[in-house]
């Protein structure tokens, strides 16, 4: 390194002033900390992050040289006579978001959806146990489509800290920009949870997840303290780490721990948490980890915060928020009403190939089925106003014909089933609003 700095001084000519001298000095300085922060930092974990976060860590770094710089400025510019200014090679410009589609039902470059890849498979082998299923209606749902980066996101409240949107591999994310940041959404009421509900969010832990104690806090009570008394009844936060899961006494950790952890990688993880009434159960990704059968005390409210030790640059961040209320079993809503809705199959942007966190919801159809051999369905697909109404139309034929395939795949005979689609024709919600929409994109099997 010294050798490298050595080099710069040389190739900056002989007759610059002193002013010039001091310059470069801070300019080569700060050329050494970011080569060596690069080298530090993997690579894998800038090629995660657009611009827009990278610039983060070097104005820290550029913070910290420039500190370290001031220090030294007497000291060397005794021992430096002659040379000149380097010119500085860091582009401090933000590369804009790339332009995406959070929207599931609206037109695309293709006309034709995709039902099935191998890939698709091998990702619906991995949930096949999966047996989380989601609340029926959705409450809150923010997927931070049309947010602008560098904002705060506009449907959540701050309680301390700092985040913003930023960009992450094309899509919109809220960033936690220091330690002990807490966000809560923007609801209509105080206490805005049901007595049945689940909440959805995925989490994205960092190359260093498996050796630091980072980790994310939801706690289910105001404020932002760890603990808090209801009802005479001291709860605890539920601490969310890359493989583990604790709250109070309970606690779990990830089968694929050993293995997961040789072969880590910066990664996004799936959360999902259901509450009915006493019990609460959490999974992360296709595990179940965490299964309190009673509570002690029900929710009604929670808010998400990123913990870490503010010493190291940190990219806590998290995504695609949902919350849904909960309702009857299954059987129940068949024998009164002659069908149920769900929104827990959910699809691929603009195609009908099914995503992994839907089997939770497949597998519990598959088990009534199996158990009620007399149930026969029609599978109708739904979607919301977005986009084309011709292509909207072929996209629920769509879905509804890849979720009848996969109950078939599963071992349901396709006697009992049927297939058809409404497009955006029959809403049950205002497509004006992200809860509207996620109402009216589902699937509903009608009893025959």
């Amino acid at each position: 390194m010294a050798l490298l700095f050595t080099v710069l001084i040389k190739k900056n000519g002989q007759k610059q002033t002193q002013d010039s001298n001091m310059k470069f000095i801070k300019s080569a300085f700060l050329f050494i900390i970011l080569f060596t922060a690069i080298n530090i930092l993997s690579p894998t974990t800038f090629a995660q992050f657009d611009l827009d976060l990278g610039k983060k860590i070097e104005d820290k770094v550029n913070k910290e040289v420039n500190e370290a710089v001031d220090d030294k400025i007497d000291e060397t510019s005794e021992t430096i006579k002659k040379g000149g200014e380097v010119e500085d090679k860091n582009d401090n410009t933000k590369t804009p978001p790339k332009e995406t589609n959070n929207e599931p039902d609206t037109d695309s470059d293709s006309n034709t959806p995709v039902l099935s890849n191998s890939e698709n498979k091998e990702e619906l082998k991995l949930w096949s146990k999966y047996d989380f299923v989601a609340g029926e209606k959705v409450i809150f749902e923010d997927d931070l489509s049309g947010e602008e980066s560098g904002e705060f996101p506009s449907r959540w409240d701050l309680l301390s800290g700092s985040a913003e949107i930023a960009s992450l591999g094309g899509e919109n994310v809220i960033h936690y920009i220091n330690n002990n940041s807490i966000i809560l959404p923007l609801m209509d009421k105080k206490d805005f949870l049901p007595e049945v509900f689940t909440i959805e969010f995925d989490l994205f832990f960092e190359e260093d997840a498996t050796f630091r104690s980072d980790y994310y806090k939801v706690r289910f009570f105001e404020g932002t303290s760890n603990y808090a008394k209801i009802d005479g009844k001291s709860i605890s936060t539920l601490d969310i780490k890359w493989n583990e899961v604790k709250m109070g006494q309970f606690g779990g950790k990830t089968k694929s721990f050993t293995e997961e952890k040789k072969n880590w990688q910066p990664k996004w993880k799936h959360i999902a948490v259901s509450f009915n009434k006493r019990s609460l159960k959490l999974y992360m990704d296709e595990e179940r980890i965490l299964n309190i059968p009673n509570l002690g005390f029900k929710p009604k409210m929670f808010s998400i915060g990123a913990h870490y030790d503010d010493r190291f640059i940190k990219m806590s961040s998290i995504k695609n928020i949902r919350v849904n209320e909960g309702g009857k079993k299954l059987y129940d809503r068949i024998m009164e009403e002659g069908k149920f809705i769900t929104r827990g199959i959910l699809f691929e942007v603009n195609k009908a190939t099914i995503n992994g966190e839907s089997m939770g919801t497949i597998n519990a159809i598959v088990k009534l089925m199996n158990k009620h051999s007399d149930l026969k369905f029609i599978i109708e697909g739904h979607t919301d106003s977005d986009g084309e109404e011709s292509f909207n139309q072929k996209l629920s034929e769509d879905r509804a014909a890849s979720v009848k395939s996969m109950l078939g795949q599963l071992g349901i005979d396709a006697s009992r089933l049927q297939s058809k689609g409404w497009g955006e024709s029959k809403p049950v919600s205002e497509n004006s609003t992200p809860e509207g929409k996620a109402n009216n994109r589902r699937v509903e099997f009608i009893k025959i």
